[in-house]
């Protein structure tokens, strides 16, 4: 069925992969434009970065992200749809099913709690073995995780 991602999608994206095998692995990733660049070069790389995604995770079955539906502002709003907007038509062009998550069922998966911090979901996957570097990651691995126990752990 191919390998499952998880995205925290920001400007540092977090993410967290289940390979075919059922190895995890994570990290994060930043596609900001450089200075003298345009600001269409950061979109682009996140796009190539995709790519390469799938080339080296083996076929993507299916991408899960946070889905955010609310912004403490509007840069963050604006970045957020961006990711969102080349995500979705990168995925319908490449045919890989995928699906939103609200914040709150990730956070409850996690810890128990729908308004959880950003230390307690960082604990929260410490405690499952995991050692994510920041909160975009340790968000990304929770979503995982919630998305393989959804599918009943299958592939």
């Amino acid at each position: 069925m191919g390998s499952l991602l998880a995205l925290d999608l920001g400007s540092t994206l977090g993410w967290a992969v289940r390979l075919a095998d059922n190895t995890v692995t994570s990290g994060t990733a930043t596609f900001r434009p450089g200075r003298f660049e345009g600001g269409g070069m950061g979109w682009l790389r996140f796009r190539r970065w995709l790519d390469s995604m799938a080339a080296s995770a083996g076929p993507l079955g299916s991408i899960v992200f946070e889905e955010v539906r609310r912004h403490a502002g509007t840069t963050a709003a604006h970045v957020y749809g961006g990711f969102l907007a080349h995500l979705t038509a990168w995925c319908e062009g490449s045919g890989v099913p995928y699906q939103g998550v609200p914040v709150g069922t990730i956070k409850r998966f996690a810890t128990g709690k729908g308004n959880a911090g950003k230390d307690a979901v960082i604990a929260a996957m410490r405690t499952r073995g995991f050692t994510p570097t920041d909160d975009n990651e340790a968000d990304a691995l929770a979503l995982l995780l919630w998305a393989i126990d959804a599918q009943g752990g299958a592939q």
